[in-house]
């Protein structure tokens, strides 16, 4: 009788392997926020304040960064003063430790905090606000799953 030893050896047409390289950060401002056509503009940016991924002509600066920061611990100065993103002022709709929604005119702003970074969405007016916020609180759940 023939003794089998168990081992299997696959043979593939496609070397080097190249590895799965995940989306960039920029990738998910223009593909999973912008892309969508439910968020306006977008940038993803660093709890410390540093730009990881920003739509074009679309800055939120360190100060509106760590404002917005200390906004999810304690939004009373928000809801106060308001919330600033990009230089503009918006009315603030509603704050918890996870999201920050603000309004200014018939468009407005949709702010989740990951682990490690903040999602900012703006819409326009031609974009329904629970779209644009659907669009960036799903894309805020897979950071966190994926430890971001």
């Amino acid at each position: 009788s023939t003794q089998s030893t168990g081992l299997l050896f696959i043979y593939t047409t496609t070397f080097p392997y190249t590895p799965y390289i995940p989306m960039s950060w920029q990738g998910y401002v223009d593909t999973n926020l912008v892309g969508t056509g439910l968020v306006s503009i977008a940038a993803i940016v660093g709890h410390d304040g540093s730009t990881w991924a920003t739509s074009p002509s679309f800055n939120v600066t360190a100060d509106e960064t760590k404002k917005l920061l200390a906004g999810f611990g304690d939004p009373s100065g928000l809801r106060a003063s308001g919330l600033f993103i990009n230089g503009e002022k918006y009315l603030v709709l509603k704050a918890d430790d996870r999201s920050i929604y603000g309004k200014k005119g018939t468009g407005g702003v949709v702010t989740v905090k990951t682990g490690s970074a903040i999602l900012v969405g703006v819409y326009n007016e031609k974009i329904q606000p629970g779209q644009c916020a659907n669009v960036v609180e799903k894309l805020a759940d897979y950071l966190i799953e994926q430890g971001y």
